[in-house]
């Protein structure tokens, strides 16, 4: 099967379609992100990754909380005491609490989902970083061709 070219890849905007291998929950959320995406006009095929890691980070954090909710925070831990000459259990006795893994995982995927979100636009802040960015592109700048012949003619150039 032959490849696309870099040229038309890069003529496109990122597909409505998610990719075959994400979850139900990732494939979901990568209908909902690209379209919005798409109409902000930032992104390039290129983004595709960033898009797909963010959907794959947002199902694992769904999956960790459902484990969350139906495990708890913490499990408790129990140390069981045996008869040696019998082998027959004695006593079960508590011996503190221990973090449910989900926990981290969860954790770790709100970190990711911040950094993703936030190199994709997602966040408020980000949204006007990118929109002052759109606002300096319009001001009337020198080309980098009128800033060289400035530096060349013995002037120093003032980018205010």
């Amino acid at each position: 099967m032959p490849r696309k070219s870099y040229e038309s890849e890069s003529d496109a905007v990122l597909s409505l379609t998610p990719p075959h291998h994400l979850g139900k929950i990732a494939s979901a959320m990568w209908r909902k992100m690209v379209p919005v995406l798409n109409a902000s006009n930032k992104m390039a095929p290129l983004d595709k990754n960033l898009v797909e890691m963010y959907a794959s980070q947002y199902e694992i954090y769904r999956n960790a909380y459902e484990d969350i909710k139906e495990n708890g925070q913490v499990t408790k831990v129990y140390k069981t005491v045996v008869n040696p000459v019998t082998g027959d259990v004695i006593a079960n006795d508590m011996t503190g609490y221990k973090r449910n893994p989900s926990t981290q995982i969860y954790s770790d995927a709100i970190k990711q989902l911040k950094s993703l979100g936030s190199e994709l636009g997602l966040s408020p802040a980000s949204r006007a970083e990118l929109m002052q960015l759109s606002l300096d592109d319009g001001k009337d700048k020198p080309s980098a061709t009128e800033q060289l012949q400035a530096l060349l003619n013995g002037g120093d150039y003032d980018e205010s």
